[in-house]
């Protein structure tokens, strides 16, 4: 069973049931299945380009089948099943064999496809390996020649689907692709920058609930038309996301933010830095801690040591300057939603939340640890616990506007609410437009009522009046 797990992650395997292709697909291209050749080079099973066949009548299936079907996997136990699954629906082995191959599409992209005077239209679920696992794993060690040359700058193997694609001038395509695609960052700014100058994507079914066996990674449907000219423009598009319940939303992706979904958090954070914004940094670190031994105790909890319920707490012994820094950097930020209502993302206080002076990292920094933050130069514990609820205030507005979308999805649970990180980069960044060393008696006294009152809209355009912007936004 182990072997079988690490084979489906070796592939980037996640085979896509019939019922997500009958409900979310096909009744998108019901009504033109003789204007193209169907093609999924990434076919699996076939589940995303057999069943076109049920709509097709019994005694035209197998000429239909014959011109309008291509099907490729690169395991041949794969192609295998597509063929038995053809059989189902009336196509000889013998005739389906000529048109579900086995072929590494990825290296070798089969060109023979546009042979023919019908136009390709692809439907697939590509293969999902980042690149970062491809490194660290010898068994998939073999995919980093197709990173190579052209390739380099691209971070998953679905990316290179969708470039491949552009490359051969596919028209329109059915992708079923991680919603890192819209709603990352370094992982999928390049791919976003490169293929969306070319296409547009006509609607999206974006999941934030479980749809494939083994994985949770987080999916979307995307209907992508190839454009008549390449051009960078904003995209502007209808989804559907589907959680709970199905909810539309109606989405525009900027190139200036690198066509990225959620922008409206990056254009308040971008557009809105204070003009002397306060100097952060993160994490209380085991090497610094050894540089700065003294007598001086003070209590810390240490994230690489959980026992599942809490971390462990420790009493370190250091000198005058790293005591006084850990005590005057009161501050923790909580990168990743715990799925408690009080649990938020978000910034905290280190003694309030664990009864300590400061959060040590003994090992590795990892991301979804608490983090302490540390300013330079120190701020008064009134103004560090102003900023906090300011961060916070402001943080749950953007969330309710863009539906967390800035943030990225951690994993699907029961929780009240779809968990989401918040990264360091963004956390940087929202603290910057904190105004707090440029504020007069009176601009101050007008912060500290609205951080009061919880005014996320006032304290926007607070934000908007006092950072002195090039450009005005008007937010809802």
């Amino acid at each position: 069973m182990e072997h079988v797990k690490i084979k489906r992650r070796v592939y980037g395997e996640h085979l896509t049931s019939i019922e997500v292709f009958k409900k979310f697909i096909l009744p998108e291209i019901e009504d033109k299945i003789f204007q193209y050749r169907w093609v999924d080079l990434f076919c699996g099973e076939g589940n995303l380009i057999l069943p076109i066949l049920e709509v097709v009548p019994k005694e035209k299936r197998l000429q239909f089948f014959k011109k309008h079907i291509f099907c490729f996997d690169i395991q041949k136990e794969m192609v295998e099943k597509a063929i038995h699954n053809a059989e189902k629906y009336g196509i000889p082995p013998e005739i389906s064999r000529e048109n579900i191959v086995q072929r590494d599409t990825i290296k070798n992209y089969p060109v023979f496809i546009f042979d023919s005077d019908l136009p390709v239209y692809h439907i697939t679920n590509p293969p999902y390996l980042y690149k970062g696992y491809i490194v660290k794993n010898k068994e998939a060690r073999k995919y980093l020649e197709y990173f190579k040359g052209v390739n380099e700058k691209y971070q998953d193997l679905y990316q290179l689907a969708l470039i491949n694609d552009l490359r051969h001038g596919v028209k329109n395509m059915v992708y079923i692709i991680p919603s890192n695609f819209l709603f990352g960052y370094s992982v999928s700014n390049q791919i976003r920058k490169d293929f969306l100058k070319y296409y547009t994507i006509k609607k999206a079914i974006i999941f934030e609930r479980q749809i494939f066996e083994y994985t949770g990674t987080h999916v979307m449907i995307c209907f992508f038309e190839r454009k008549l000219y390449p051009v960078d423009e904003p995209i502007v598009f209808e989804s559907v996301k589907i959680n709970r319940e199905a909810k539309k939303r109606v989405y525009t992706l900027d190139p200036k933010y690198n066509y990225r979904a959620g922008q409206e958090f990056e254009q308040f954070v971008e557009e809105y830095r204070a003009l002397r914004p306060l100097k952060v940094s993160f994490y209380l670190m085991l090497d610094e801690v050894a540089k700065n031994k003294g007598e001086i105790p003070i209590t810390v909890v240490d994230v690489n040591e959980y026992d599942g319920k809490e971390y462990a707490k420790k009493t370190l012994y250091v000198n005058e300057q790293l005591y006084t820094k850990i005590k005057n950097n009161i501050l923790f930020v909580r990168t990743l939603d715990t799925g408690s209502v009080d649990g938020r993302a978000g910034l905290y206080v280190i003694k309030e939340v664990f009864g300590v002076d400061g959060i040590l990292v003994s090992k590795a920094p990892y991301r979804t640890h608490p983090i302490q933050i540390f300013f330079t130069p120190y701020l008064p514990t009134e103004i560090q616990l102003l900023l906090k609820d300011y961060f916070n205030t402001v943080l749950e507005y953007f969330r309710e506007l863009t539906d967390s979308e800035f943030m990225t999805t951690y994993k699907y649970s029961e929780s009240a609410y779809t968990r989401k990180y918040l990264g360091l980069i963004q956390v940087k960044k929202l603290i910057e437009t904190f105004p707090i060393l440029t504020l007069n008696s009176d601009s101050m006294t007008e912060l500290k009522e609205l951080v009061k009152r919880r005014d996320a809209k006032g304290l926007i355009q607070f934000i908007q009046r006092v950072n002195k912007p090039k450009v005005l936004i008007s937010w809802r």
